[in-house]
């Protein structure tokens, strides 16, 4: 079981005095539940609602119920996150996972700042019904929190079955609200996803999430992201979870191309060496000189992703993330 030092940097009780900010809150938090793999922790939170400045997401807010993700997806961009925990061990993002204490009057008066027409994220950087969901209600009490806020969109997105739980609440929240989930399915290949994915729910169970949302009147789409390139990127894998994802009674459909920082990279690339060792030199060739793949190749995957979605008939993703900025024709010849 993994513990947590007074400096996580060092181990060293001295070290509590250099930390600041949010990485001497997680140093000073106490650990409230053991499981066989994954401690959880408590985390003072100055803020629920924090604002977006990223120009590659349209959202004005976004809100993360947990810190750190039980689910372990091997490409998880959000590993980084730890790193202002000062917690730069690879697998305590997936170990050590941090419920951010709840207080409603605080997040009422948060809410002040949010206006009509402005979109609300849940679940931008860790899965907000992940299997700490189920003792600390975070995301319910969130959900529950927003029902005063009038015409703004309110979009979530998470990879657990559990969503299908808090149906009655988007119903709520939708009088008011644009109010739309994003239940990620990668593959339906479910041994596939069993390495790529190894503690989320099944793709079927994912799916039956998506038949419950849908039979219940909740807006509800299936996102394939992030398609790896030369393991989920066949039209085969991206037509099986389209079509499954139409027979569940999602009505949008996305996907959008891996892209993978160096926290992720440090997780990601042993596990291609381990388990796709034949595409590792190609992977480490393309990511050598950034986070983000462009040109011929994207292009091919998101045209690909609409010629799907016009065969399956479903719509696009309210909220689509857009391509990064094409780089130079001489850089694109090294990508995938």
């Amino acid at each position: 079981m993994p513990q947590l030092a007074i400096s996580p940097a060092s181990g060293r009780p001295g070290d509590l005095v250099r930390l600041v900010g949010i990485a001497r809150m997680a140093a000073e938090s106490s650990v409230l539940v053991e499981k066989r793999r994954v401690e959880y922790r408590n985390l003072a939170t100055r803020k629920w609602l924090n604002r977006c400045q990223s120009e590659r997401v349209p959202f004005d807010w976004t809100i993360n119920p947990y810190r750190g993700c039980e689910f372990a997806c091997k490409y998880c961009y959000a590993r980084y996150t730890h790193d202002f925990l000062e917690r730069h061990d690879p697998a305590a993002f997936e170990t050590e996972i941090y419920a951010k204490d709840w207080n409603a009057v605080d997040f009422q008066e948060e809410l002040k700042s949010v206006k009509a027409g402005q979109i609300i994220a849940i679940g931008t950087a860790t899965d907000p019904y992940q299997p700490a969901e189920r003792r600390f209600l975070s995301t319910q009490n969130v959900l529950e929190g927003l029902a005063s806020v009038r015409g703004v969109s309110i979009c979530l997105t998470t990879k657990s079955s559990l969503v299908s739980r808090d149906a009655a609440l988007f119903l709520a929240l939708a009088k008011h609200n644009h109010v739309h989930v994003t239940i990620t399915v990668t593959t339906t290949n479910r041994s596939l996803a069993r390495l790529t994915e190894p503690f989320a729910p099944s793709p079927e169970m994912r799916l039956k999430a998506v038949a419950k949302l849908a039979a219940s009147g909740v807006s509800v789409g299936v996102m394939a992201s992030p398609i790896l390139p030369l393991i989920t990127d066949s039209e085969q894998n991206l037509l099986a979870v389209a079509q499954a994802a139409k027979n569940a009674g999602a009505k949008q459909f996305g996907a959008y191309v891996l892209f993978l920082q160096p926290a992720a990279q440090r997780v990601f690339f042993p596990f291609l060496a381990e388990r796709f060792p034949e595409h590792l030199a190609r992977y480490q060739r393309s990511f050598r000189d950034g986070a983000y793949l462009s040109g011929v190749y994207p292009e091919k995957m998101r045209k690909m992703v609409q010629d799907i979605r016009q065969q399956v008939g479903l719509l696009s993703r309210d909220v689509e993330v857009p391509p990064p900025p094409s780089d130079p024709p001489a850089a694109q010849m090294l990508l995938f």
